[in-house]
């Protein structure tokens, strides 16, 4: 288990009458970056939070670095780092205080002003925590999440609050820490944020995981087809076509300038809100025009 830092088999979690986590399995492979989607309700943070020792199961065999989260010790737990969707311990220390004291609890931690510098908050070095914008307040969580040098880090939803700008500094920062042999679990709502970073998604709902692969290959061929949109007889056609190119060639053929031609390729974000809505109806409604007729239908 040690080579696989996230091992988990039949998850299950109950609060009263509410199945939040439904026999949910997940691996996660030593440097690899998973994002796991999924509408609020579908039970991600709850996992989470099992994982990290946070919270009990009621259900299924759970590893990670090699032990359980519900007797995992105090190095045990030196071993990863977590940065949750809000902080506001110590709201009256500095940016600079509050990292190099979190230092101070790590065997081999990282220099402290590297940490400060690689998530953007030395001009904010000698600023109290809660002086703090929230963008600035969830890189200051980033760097006491990283400062322990941890084999693994778990990221709830990073980068709420951050600009554009911050944000794509943070996804440098996730990627060194990748290349660097670090293992990332990363909950999202931001789909581009998971197309930029992870190695695999993850889609959870109902509790279960409904769907997994790289983000250029989430569900499946069909779900990656093409669609074809145009104009003919005064009326709008469409049609799902693994050959798109054959298909505007033929319709070029036939009718010359095709009216209203559009070629379209679902995005990451196209086929998720269709499989969470699949495994959910009523969760998430896909967008228009995600559900054309299949080919053979109109040829």
């Amino acid at each position: 288990m040690e080579t696989t830092p996230v091992h988990v088999r039949g998850l299950r979690k109950r609060y009263g009458d509410k199945q939040a986590v439904d026999g949910l399995d997940l691996t996660v492979s030593q440097g690899e970056i998973v994002a796991v989607l999924g509408p609020n309700g579908a039970g991600k943070t709850t996992t989470v939070e099992i994982l990290e020792g946070f919270r009990e199961r009621d259900a299924g065999e759970v590893r990670v670095l090699g032990e359980d989260p519900g007797s995992g010790g105090r190095l045990w737990r030196s071993r990863f780092g977590v940065v949750l969707q809000s902080g506001q311990d110590l709201a009256e220390a500095t940016v600079g205080e509050l990292v190099r004291h979190f230092a101070l609890f790590y065997p081999s931690p990282r220099d402290p002003e590297q940490v400060i510098d690689a998530v953007g908050l030395r001009e904010k070095e000698r600023t109290r925590a809660r002086q703090l914008s929230g963008g600035q307040r969830r890189r200051l969580d980033v760097a006491l999440g990283i400062v322990g040098r941890p084999e693994l880090v778990f990221l709830d939803e990073p980068t709420t609050g951050f600009d554009p700008q911050a944000r794509r500094s943070f996804w440098d920062l996730v990627s060194g820490l990748r290349a660097e042999g670090t293992t990332i679990l990363l909950t999202t709502h931001y789909l581009d944020e998971a197309e930029a970073l992870a190695d695999r998604v993850v889609v959870v709902a109902d509790g279960r995981v409904v769907a997994e692969g790289t983000p250029g290959e989430l569900g499946g061929r069909t779900a990656r087809r093409a669609v074809v949109r145009w104009t003919e007889d005064g009326a709008p056609r469409e049609l799902r076509t693994d050959t798109p190119t054959a298909v505007v060639a033929g319709l070029a053929q036939r009718l010359g300038e095709v009216p209203g031609l559009q070629v379209l390729r679902p995005t990451l974000e196209d086929v998720y809100l269709a499989l969470v809505s699949e495994a959910s109806p009523g969760a998430a409604t896909a967008p228009a025009g995600t559900d054309p007729q299949p080919e053979e239908a109109l040829r």
